[in-house]
């Protein structure tokens, strides 16, 4: 792999200002005065974060890119850790303005109205934690990121696993075309029932195991799903939070 070009060289602009923070601050032209903008120790160059007045938004973290000239940015709700808004940029003008937009508590919407790159994971904000809600918005996201997929088959299974209530209540997680649900929400997942799988030759598979469908194996999402919720734990409560 070929070593990247000095930070400096891609660069000079946020070189001669020292830091990214500072470059920042310049091109909001005073836009973000009042707000905490700090940059890494490590690499000054590279790496910056903007502070929200809400308490349940993390800073907003903002990254250059090694290899060529772009920003990328990434806000997290803190008890999970997932992304609420992310999205990659060459104008720093525009990540100024979603930094303040971020920093200020506009909506979510409202952010990528200030900055049209900003890009909406789906999950919506949850203050107060609420299991139920976070499942909500955990699904929400899952239903937002299948227009970035290719496999038809993955959409169909997660649109037929979500339109079954039994389902649709626990915490969804996925990997590798593999869907799976927890009784709790991130950060401490606690697994529950068996593993759907969709296969990329049109096949749905159901499974103990990670990606292995040793229950069965279908032509229909749907005969899938049912099996899967035939073999869900009695007894099951509304999803708790994951610690």
């Amino acid at each position: 792999m070929p070593t990247p070009p000095d930070a400096a060289v891609l660069y000079p602009d946020v070189a001669t200002c020292g830091s990214l923070a500072t470059a920042l601050r310049a091109e909001a032209e005073g836009g973000l005065d009042p707000v905490a903008v700090t940059s890494s120790d490590i690499a000054p160059l590279l790496h910056a974060s903007v502070a929200s007045v809400l308490p349940h938004r993390e800073p907003l973290q903002i990254s250059a890119w090694h290899h060529e000239r772009q920003w990328s940015i990434r806000g997290e709700e803190p008890f999970q850790g997932l992304p609420l808004v992310d999205g990659e940029t060459k104008d720093l003008a525009e990540v100024a303005r979603a930094a303040r937009a971020w920093h200020d508590g506009a909506a979510l919407e409202d952010i990528r109205r200030a900055a049209p790159f900003v890009h909406l994971t789906g999950r919506f904000e949850v203050p107060d934690n609420d299991p139920v809600r976070l499942t909500e918005s955990e699904w929400q996201g899952k239903a937002a990121d299948l227009e970035y997929v290719w496999q038809e088959s993955y959409q169909a299974l997660i649109e037929a696993a979500y339109a079954e209530p039994a389902l649709r209540a626990l915490y969804p997680f996925t990997s590798h075309w593999a869907l799976r649900f927890s009784a709790t929400t991130r950060p401490g997942l606690t697994l529950c029932g068996p593993c759907l799988t969709a296969g990329s030759d049109g096949t749905y598979g159901v499974g103990w195991g990670f990606i292995t469908p040793d229950l069965g194996l279908f032509a229909t999402p749907h005969e899938a799903v049912a099996l899967a919720v035939s073999h869900l734990p009695p007894g099951l409560g509304p999803v708790a939070l994951g610690r």
